[in-house]
């Protein structure tokens, strides 16, 4: 099949599409990246045009017939929303989903490669469960939950749209529960705490990924063949327990084992609403085997364990971020003119994207002063380049330690040589 050269992605204002675009910027070889979503992006590009337009079938129909798309990226859909809404989940993860295949299919269509970011809600959790779930076993149960049925519907939508369109590859990512990024979920709300609340008497076992391993599979996934379902989660499990350790919290076994509803009152009560999904997660927890997709070539960066110490870092840096007046802001008639205008000199050449491509913010590195040197060899790992780069030259201003310099230098060699795959 001709590799990927018209890549369009929906949902370029949250943290998967834009950064993902970012990513994909690096790409010589691509030559159009078009973004589309009813909100401004939140991440500077270079090269990605941005259309706003929702989920309308009608319009996706016209922007993929003009630029001739080859393979469309959908970041969307929503399994596990800080506030669920049954409503919103099914706008934006079945009528969505439905949507944008009716746009991309037909035997006219242009589209050869549909990449679909799904979850692992679409297993469920529930007490007889394997220990892991490969992407062939079917469900054993209806499901539960208002956003598990939505993401099972999605997902029902994608296999009837590759029965009915075999000239294209459909690729759909379950990636388990997300932690370390931009995203703010019901899982990072829960675990963000200063006391996490578990169900009295259960302690399950929890599986995470990485923003960054979502992002790099999507990408993975969009400029390779890889037909099929695809597990996205880390190496290996953690009990909650442990979990709830290596953030450096308190746990707090207090909520009720008897029944999901009365112990999603007591959450709300400290002002936390929860998914039901979550809630059985707390009961049962979940694994995903993950072998299928390192052997299509994905090299994961984290495991589950690592995933969870970087959110540790970030909860613990949070206050210390310096990312507000200098984040990035959509201006549509700026954009226009640094792109288009013969006045704008030194232009970057196509496919190199600039700093910004982690999307993360670079810390003050004034506001270290107060961490030890044990504490920034802990915190080191978990830091982007950016940050990395500003905390070296701050540390050459000052106390300049030779294990913090060689850690920093250690990481940004490790980031330079994972960029370059």
């Amino acid at each position: 099949m001709t590799p990927s050269r018209r890549i369009l992605i929906t949902g370029l204002a949250s943290a998967h599409g834009g950064r993902l675009a970012q990513l994909l910027e690096r790409h010589a070889q691509l030559e159009t990246l078009i973004g589309i979503d009813t909100d401004d992006p939140r991440h500077e590009l270079q090269r990605t045009e941005f259309v706003r337009v929702g989920a309308d079938g009608t319009l996706l129909r016209r922007i993929i017939r003009a630029a001739r798309i080859d393979t469309i990226v959908d970041t969307r859909l929503s399994a596990d929303p800080p506030s669920p809404s049954a409503r919103r989940a099914h706008e934006l993860n079945v009528a969505g989903t439905r949507s944008v295949l009716a746009a991309a299919g037909g035997r006219d269509s242009s589209v050869r490669k549909v990449v679909f970011k799904s979850s692992a809600v679409y297993y469920g959790a529930e007490r007889d469960d394997p220990a892991f779930f490969t992407e062939e076993m079917p469900r054993s149960h209806s499901p539960r939950g208002p956003i598990e049925q939505t993401v099972v519907q999605a997902e029902e939508a994608l296999a009837a749209f590759a029965a009915e369109n075999p000239h294209t590859t459909v690729t759909v990512l379950r990636a388990a529960s997300e932690v370390g990024g931009e995203s703010r979920t019901a899982h990072t709300a829960l675990l963000g705490l200063p006391v996490v609340p578990t169900i009295l008497g259960f302690d399950p076992r929890w599986q995470f990924v990485h923003e960054d391993d979502v992002i790099g599979a999507l990408a993975h996934a969009a400029l390779h063949q890889l037909p099929g379902a695809y597990n996205v989660a880390g190496d290996g499990v953690l009990a909650l327990s442990e979990v709830v350790s290596l953030l450096g919290k308190p746990l707090m076994p207090v909520l009720p084992p008897w029944g999901t509803v009365f112990a999603g009152a007591q959450l709300r009560r400290v002002g936390l609403r929860v998914p039901v999904e979550l809630l059985r997660e707390l009961r049962h927890g979940r694994g995903l085997d993950n072998r299928r997709l390192k052997s299509a070539g994905y090299a994961l960066r984290y495991t589950s364990r690592e995933a969870v110490l970087k959110l540790r870092a970030q909860q613990r840096l949070r206050p210390l971020l310096g990312r507000g007046d200098d984040r990035y802001r959509y201006e549509r008639e700026v954009e226009e003119f640094l792109r288009w205008s013969p006045s704008v000199q030194q232009r970057r050449a196509p496919g190199i994207a600039s700093d910004a491509v982690s999307g993360d913010g670079v810390p003050n590195a004034g506001a270290f002063e107060a961490l030890t040197e044990a504490e920034l060899l802990e915190i080191i790992p978990s830091l982007e380049s950016g940050a990395l780069q500003r905390l070296r030259d701050h540390e050459l201003s000052g106390a300049a330690r030779r294990p913090v310099l060689d850690e920093i230098e250690h990481q940004l060699a490790l980031r330079s040589s994972l960029t370059d795959r």
